[in-house]
């Protein structure tokens, strides 16, 4: 299937590793120039090398920390200048920390509508001008299962992650005459260094290894193992896709069934 995205520009946050990186990735395969972004540098240079040499795609690293706006605003800059507007915008970040509504306080709170709900608006902000002169644009927030079925000892996670998509579905209808597509994506448990380290807090918390944690968290996925990070990926590049015009406002878990909802 071709994904219609070949030369399109592609910026993708949080993308040294895990899910981040397989989204740009991915994106790459078909043919995208792909942005990516992170706070470490050399993490980034390297996972712009694996990029490079699996897909042959031109990618630019940019370091840059998403809860800084001045960053924000130098990485939408770097990518103007280097390749042109942005066609596809990737929201991602990383998880605030684990807690219960009494463990955390207001910094926490406030840590957390920056990493997460702010990081996601100020980039979306600047990107959306040259959508609207092209009419043409894909803007995917990646979120969590916990905006359809809360996660117990997430709270933080659980809230703002929630309003990053109250304000895509918001966002959305104002767009969607113009060519711009905004959808949410909700990763249930994927195998990535944001699982490992939740599944390390619960095991210290229980006395077990981090090894039977990540084992019991399987007992609750229908299909009986947890996701890959490219098959999150695969959904994100078809979201970015020509394929998936018709689809905006949307909120797709990708979850090997864990939630239990109708819709």
């Amino acid at each position: 299937m071709d994904l219609g995205i070949k030369g399109k520009v592609a910026l993708v946050t949080a993308a040294s590793r895990g899910l981040g990186k397989a989204a740009a990735m991915e994106l790459a395969r078909e043919g995208a120039r792909v942005v990516i972004a992170a706070r470490g540098k050399e993490d980034l240079e390297a996972a712009a090398d694996e990029i490079r040499i699996a897909t042959g795609a031109h990618v630019l690293p940019v370091p840059a920390d998403m809860t800084q706006a001045g960053d924000i605003e130098a990485l939408v800059g770097a990518a103007q200048a280097q390749f042109g507007d942005v066609d596809i915008l990737v929201n991602n970040a990383g998880g605030p920390r684990p807690g219960t509504f009494t463990d955390v306080s207001d910094e926490d709170w406030l840590a957390a509508v920056d990493l997460n709900l702010m990081s996601a608006l100020r980039l979306t902000r600047l990107v959306l001008p040259g959508m609207r002169r092209r009419h043409w644009g894909r803007i995917i927030n990646m979120t969590s299962l916990s905006v359809k079925q809360p996660l117990p000892n997430l709270i933080l996670s659980n809230a703002v992650r929630s309003a990053v998509v109250a304000m895509a579905k918001t966002l959305s209808l104002q767009v969607a005459a113009e060519g711009i597509t905004v959808n949410n994506v909700c990763p249930g448990l994927i195998l990535t260094d944001r699982v490992r380290s939740l599944a390390a807090n619960t095991a210290q918390q229980r006395g077990i290894t981090t090894e039977q944690a990540l084992h019991e968290m399987q007992t609750d996925i229908p299909l009986g193992r947890l996701g890959r990070p490219e098959e999150l990926a695969a959904l994100i590049a078809f979201l970015a896709s020509e394929r998936a015009a018709y689809i905006t406002g949307a909120t797709i878990q990708a979850d090997g069934g864990r939630y239990r909802g109708l819709m």
